[in-house]
């Protein structure tokens, strides 16, 4: 099973960040959050997103990039902007993998992906268009990290077939 960890620089949208949360809770990711973020943790927009499941988080809070690394030394990191050379689905993640996403407004610092070009990865989508909701981002990404691991360690019980379906009617 990977062990995910989902890395927000700077977020800046409580209600992004709940439904982050909630993403982790459900899929047994770690939060990582750095500093400054435009909220507060007992934000009630944040709480409302993932009310129910702030307590089955591991969350770490950083206060800036250099705290991050710092903790953080050798970690395998990939970089989701709209500037990435490669698409997310050509990676084959490790199974310790942090997945870095950057702020609503500005996203993650270009110098950081200058630095790390093959690992700055893309999700398709139209031209000229900014971005995806980055809470949709990272449910993205998640998923496809997941996928690649047979989504192990997730319980698939409970889904219904089509002959389910007759009944339940």
């Amino acid at each position: 099973m990977p062990h995910i960890n989902i890395v927000l620089h700077e977020p800046e949208i409580p209600q992004n960040t709940g439904n982050i949360a909630r993403t982790c809770a459900a899929t047994g990711a770690s939060l990582h959050l750095i500093r400054p973020m435009g909220f507060t943790v007992d934000d009630k927009k944040l709480k409302r997103a993932g009310l129910d499941y702030w307590d089955k988080l591991d969350i770490t809070y950083y206060d800036g990039l250099d705290d991050f690394f710092g903790k953080n030394p050798g970690a395998a990191i990939y970089y989701f902007t709209t500037k990435g050379k490669h698409l997310y689905t050509e990676i084959a993640y490790p199974e310790e993998v942090y997945i870095m996403f950057g702020k609503e407004s500005a996203g993650l610092p270009e110098e950081l992906l200058f630095e790390n070009p093959d690992h700055a990865v893309r999700i398709p989508m139209r031209e000229h268009l900014r971005s995806l909701n980055l809470s949709n981002s990272v449910a993205i990404a998640v998923f496809e990290i997941l996928r690649q691991y047979s989504f192990d360690g997730l319980c698939g019980e409970g889904t219904l077939t089509k002959y389910d379906w007759n009944d339940a009617t």
